[in-house]
């Protein structure tokens, strides 16, 4: 099949109209607020080799790129002769899928029926999305083998041919909290995959496709190529970098060497820490699919995140390290970790194109499991009957700050690398008894700069009820701070506390019922001299609270004075003047 480019353009964007109506399914049916909420999944489309043509608009790096490698070890389990219409196959393997056992793929066949009545198999859809819940210990890094960590599921089929496994679904809900958000995921991820296919047929039959193989074949290689071009478009050479977790019970340190050899690049992480003895280990599948991220972010972002992209980075980590852990190592938190990877990279490729890499950022995202009973509600003004005890588990991300770019600012509160959203207060309040006591930008925790780093966050939590809650914080940096870039200043490092005193994270605490819990997410790192920022610029961020006016002087060299009067309780930007002689003369100084 011959395509000239006007034919390609058009096709390549109904194949990404298909993925994405296929994230939209997901998104719409799913049960768990992980999925409707944060977004924590991926979606793709596959050709008959089960080689990755396009994802869907979003996506976490660590779903998307470790699903395409799924794939096909989910193809090799089950070869297209075994397979036939109305199959699905499923596995959460942490070594083959996406790191944790929280995570479940699910890949569907389809089949297409030709003029002689045959049907064929023509793609694979497949997403990854995280489970509310997956048994074992609640989610945390404080298991010791991942047998502790909750069901494994090998690969094996989730329908027989349009049918459900009942046996394990039965399996499943038995070893789960909350079985009909756990079955009910599982269901929408099956439908998701049913309305790509059928979005993907539609699409066959309009432009008279037999096959979608030689369109993906092109896509792939032209992905490919621009991937190489624009790796050869950088100096060869070696560069190193390295950063800190603060790890479970000692830091670990992640150290990576990127060699960029003509259209090639090579990403080795000799000499980071051995494999911890707790679940904050990363498989390499893991690995390879945020290190790729980074290297596409920095080098080709417009360049369609596939198979082609894959192949010109090489990810290497040594067999037994914290990030190519071997079983039965506990994965759980493997973010915490993984999440580390392009700050890294970006560290070491700083050396080679400074201007095209951010500052470091909060890295991972802040994720924590809830457990509380709802407080009993009696019906009428007499007790006669009480509503039976009801539990809640509920999981919550919060973000902290993206390093600086360098040309522009950080941003505030964003997933990156990840891509997860937060939950917004009224939907953490409706699906648990909790409450929201405030949550608001964390004045100062950006890294000064030329450009500034974006800001983390402040939040309280309480709960309603009188027994006993508890939270499982997974949380890191908050030893650690993001650095910066260029004459850059580090951002502030993250806190994590029982009422307002520093605890350990990545541990289950049970509390009183009128305990609190604080989150504060670090913020990123800064780009460039800070004494070069615009003292306008440096104006606003205190007018809009980011900076205040102690740190205006301090970090910017920039004079601010508050001219409002002192019993007004709301300030204005009317309220703020910039002292232009005397920052001119600090500055100088």
């Amino acid at each position: 099949m011959a395509l000239n480019p006007i034919q390609l353009e058009v096709l390549w964007n109904r194949l990404l109209s298909v993925a994405n109506e296929q994230q939209t399914t997901l998104i719409r049916t799913a049960f768990s607020t992980i999925v409707r909420e944060s977004l924590d999944l991926a979606c793709g489309v596959f050709d008959t080799k089960g080689h990755m043509i396009a994802q869907s608009l979003t996506g976490t790096p660590g779903h998307i790129n470790p699903m395409a490698t799924g794939a096909i070890h989910l193809l090799n389990a089950y070869p297209p002769e075994t397979l036939e219409p109305g199959d699905v196959l499923i596995t959460n393997d942490p070594w083959q899928t996406a790191g944790q056992v929280n995570d479940f793929t699910v890949l569907t066949p389809v089949f297409r029926t030709d003029h002689s009545g045959n049907a064929k198999i023509v793609a694979y859809f497949s997403n990854c999305c995280h489970a509310p819940d997956i048994g074992g210990r609640i989610l945390s890094a404080e298991a010791r083998e991942v047998f502790e960590e909750g069901l494994q599921v090998p690969i094996t089929k989730l329908f027989y041919q349009g049918e459900p496994n009942e046996e394990l679904f039965k399996i499943i809900r038995a070893n789960v909290r909350t079985p009909d958000e756990t079955v009910g995921d599982l269901y929408a991820q099956t439908a998701s995959n049913a309305v790509g296919a059928r979005a993907l047929l539609q699409m066959m039959d309009e432009f008279g496709l037999e096959t979608i193989d030689p369109l993906a074949e092109e896509i792939i290689a032209r992905s490919e190529k621009a991937m190489r071009d624009g790796i050869r478009a950088l100096p060869n050479g070696r560069h190193e970098h390295e950063l800190w977790s603060d790890g479970f019970e000692e830091p670990l340190k992640i150290k990576v060497a990127v060699t960029i050899e003509d259209e090639d690049i090579y990403i080795d992480f000799d000499g980071s820490s051995p494999q911890s003895q707790r679940g904050i280990n990363v498989v390499l599948n893991y690995t390879q699919g945020y290190g790729s991220f980074a290297m596409k972010a920095a080098i080709s972002p417009e360049v369609p995140h596939n198979e082609g992209a894959f192949r010109p980075v090489h990810i290497t980590a040594p067999e037994g390290s914290i990030l190519n852990c071997k079983r039965p190592a506990a994965v759980a938190s493997r973010h915490l970790v993984g999440h580390f990877l392009p700050s890294a990279i970006f560290g070491a490729l700083s050396k080679a194109i400074p201007d095209r890499v951010l500052a470091g950022g909060s890295d991972p995202g802040w994720m924590s499991i809830w457990r509380a009973t709802w407080p009993q509600k009696a019906e009428g003004e007499v007790a006669e009957h009480v509503e039976a005890e009801k539990q809640a588990n509920f999981t919550l991300f919060m973000l902290g700050g993206t390093g600086a770019r360098p040309l522009k600012d950080g941003l505030s509160t964003t997933g990156f690398p990840s891509g997860v959203g937060g939950v917004p207060a009224e939907v953490t309040e409706t699906q648990a008894p909790l409450i929201q006591h405030f949550r608001h930008l964390r004045t100062d925790s950006a890294g000064a700069g030329k450009f500034r780093g974006g800001l983390g966050q402040n939040m309280t939590m309480g709960h309603l009820g009188s027994k006993e809650w508890s939270v499982s914080g997974m949380v890191d940096r908050t030893q650690f701070a993001p650095h910066g870039l260029e004459g850059g200043s580090s951002g502030t490092a993250g806190a994590f506390q029982l009422n307002g005193k520093d605890v350990p994270p990545k541990t289950i605490m049970w509390m009183e019922p009128d305990a609190t819990i604080s989150m504060n997410p670090p913020g990123g790192g800064g780009y460039g001299n800070p004494f070069e920022r615009d003292p306008q610029m440096v104006l606003d961020d205190v007018v809009n609270g980011y900076v205040s006016i102690e740190a205006a002087e301090e970090q910017y060299g920039v004079v601010v004075k508050y001219i409002g009067e002192p019993d007004n309780l709301v300030r204005l930007p009317e309220h703020y003047e910039l002292d232009k002689v005397a920052t001119q003369s600090l500055r100088a100084s």
